[in-house]
């Protein structure tokens, strides 16, 4: 959801450096802002805290950027592509067996920094493609504590929370015919460890960091996290796994998905 769907990962950079700015330091730059984006607590991190020296207690840093994001969280707007990319999804069935296509949304988010920034009428109508029961958040009883992303368990859960309300006579979804989309590096990690395929939208500063590195990322084999389980992994060059630069670049056809004409 953040920095894929909707644009919280630049309100989160804002409100980072309007509490950097209150206390005299630099603006986050590109290099530390890459290493931050879709790791939760990131801003809470040693690596934040270490560059940027900020004269306060981690606690107040904490609770200010807090204030700061609970003020800013409701502006958050729709990304270029998103909206469209759910309603053909929405109508879409596969090519192969014509079965529709079901979405499920997982997000690091927890639940109360999603209802902040779902609040705007765009946002809130673009989430509703996803089913209540679909959503995984952060906080989700069925995560384990500490089992976001890049570990796989919150992908997995959103494939549960989609074979568990299907027909029962209706074939199990396996991993391997899931497709998942990620904006942050974390995130294409966990869906290469659930065994999933995926369409990597990263930011334009995080894909320009990272640029000597997206075989590494789109494989999840960047080494920046430390898991274990390397079984879970991807390959080089697998083709697995893309890199597109906006939703609006997403190819159906090259996943057998048939989207229905719009009517009149």
């Amino acid at each position: 959801m953040d920095g894929l769907l909707i644009n919280s990962e630049d309100i989160i950079t804002l409100c980072t450096n309007r509490l950097l700015e209150r206390y005299g330091r630099p603006a986050l730059t590109r290099t530390i802002r890459a290493q931050l984006m879709g790791v939760p607590g990131s801003t809470n991190s040693d690596l934040f805290h270490s560059w940027a020296r900020l004269p306060i207690t981690r606690e107040q840093s904490s609770f200010e950027l807090k204030e700061l994001m609970s003020l800013h969280f409701p502006d958050c707007k729709p990304l270029p592509g998103s909206e469209e990319l759910l309603l053909k999804l929405s109508r879409a069935r596969s090519a192969s067996t014509g079965d529709e296509i079901d979405l499920a949304l997982a997000s690091n988010s927890k639940s109360q920094s999603y209802q902040l920034k779902t609040l705007r009428p765009e946002t809130s109508r673009l989430l509703g493609f996803f089913k209540p029961d679909r959503r995984v958040l952060g906080d989700d009883p069925r995560l384990e504590h500490g089992r976001t992303k890049p570990a796989p368990d919150i992908y997995l859960a959103a494939l549960q929370s989609i074979n568990s309300t299907i027909s029962s006579n209706t074939k199990a979804i396996d991993p391997n015919e899931c497709l998942v989309f990620e904006d942050s590096v974390a995130g294409v990690e966990a869906g290469r460890r659930a065994g999933m395929r995926v369409v990597w939208v990263p930011h334009p500063d995080l894909a320009a960091e990272y640029r000597s590195k997206e075989k590494a990322i789109l494989a999840g084999r960047t080494e920046i996290f430390e898991l274990g389980d390397n079984w879970q992994l991807g390959e080089i060059d697998d083709g697995w796994a893309e890199s597109i630069p906006s939703l609006k670049q997403f190819n159906y056809e090259k996943y057998g998905i048939d989207v229905a004409p719009e009517t009149p």
